[in-house]
């Protein structure tokens, strides 16, 4: 799933969450197929961004999943010892294993693997 600007979202796009207002209220439901009209409607409704299946849009800097554990490992390296700072460093890698998991589960794809 990707969060993107409402500006960038496109018709045709899926949405991953449910876009709410601030008191709770649903406007439109996760799985809704984005059209014109609803883009419309929620530009008028001053919704900022979604959060839509896949990746549609290429984010230039973003990295894979590997790549951010690679990041994770090296960050964490100056902790080793730290038993604390390990359970940090592998609670976040399993967060993110988790959240590619279901994004391929929501999406139909791969093997489990990324990049």
């Amino acid at each position: 799933m990707q969060v993107i600007p409402l500006s960038l979202a496109k018709p045709g796009m899926v949405l991953a969450k449910e876009i709410k207002r601030e008191d709770g209220v649903v406007l439109c439901g996760k799985g809704t197929i984005l059209t014109e009209s609803i883009l419309s409607k929620l530009e008028r409704l001053n919704v900022g961004r979604v959060v839509v299946k896949g990746k549609p849009l290429k984010v230039e800097g973003e990295k894979g999943l590997k790549e951010r554990i690679g990041d994770l490992e090296k960050r964490f390296s100056i902790h080793r010892g730290s038993e604390i700072m390990e359970i940090i460093k592998e609670a976040v890698k399993e967060a993110w294993l988790r959240e590619s998991k279901e994004e391929e589960e929501e999406n139909g794809e791969g093997d489990g693997s990324e990049d």
